[in-house]
């Protein structure tokens, strides 16, 4: 059974950085499949989006956290990164980790696609 655990939020002012953390465990792998990761994020009042993706080939990012945010992968740790750089206050949200297995990562992350999510962990910019 596949289980993510996120770590690393909390309060910070604008401006400033944190380092979410999300390691996964019960992967199964074949020939046919990856597990493709991404963070999503969902702030009182809003639906849930997609922040950053691995996805093939690359990277995505949402347009509101380009240049700020940075998303890296371990496959050999199962483990998904996301630096947060220069924070804002609407950056203020529920963030988790999501994944799901495919033949290729999504393109862009669409909360239907994926099964698999953490618990999620809070983060606060204060301005």
């Amino acid at each position: 059974q596949v289980q993510l655990v996120e770590s690393g939020g909390g309060s910070v002012q604008a401006g400033g950085s944190l380092k979410l953390s999300c390691a996964a465990s019960g992967f199964t792998y074949n020939r046919y499949n990856r597990y493709c990761m991404a963070w999503f994020r969902q702030a009182p009042g809003k639906e849930r989006e997609g922040v950053a993706a691995i996805v093939t080939g690359g990277t995505y990012y949402a347009d509101s956290v380009k240049g700020r945010f940075t998303i890296s992968q371990d496959n050999a740790k199962n483990t998904v990164d996301l630096q947060m750089d220069s924070l804002k206050p609407e950056d203020t949200a529920i963030y988790y980790c999501a994944a799901d297995s495919f033949f290729m990562c999504p393109s862009r992350p669409n909360v239907r696609a994926y099964g698999y999510w953490g618990q999620g962990t809070q983060v606060t910019v204060s301005s």
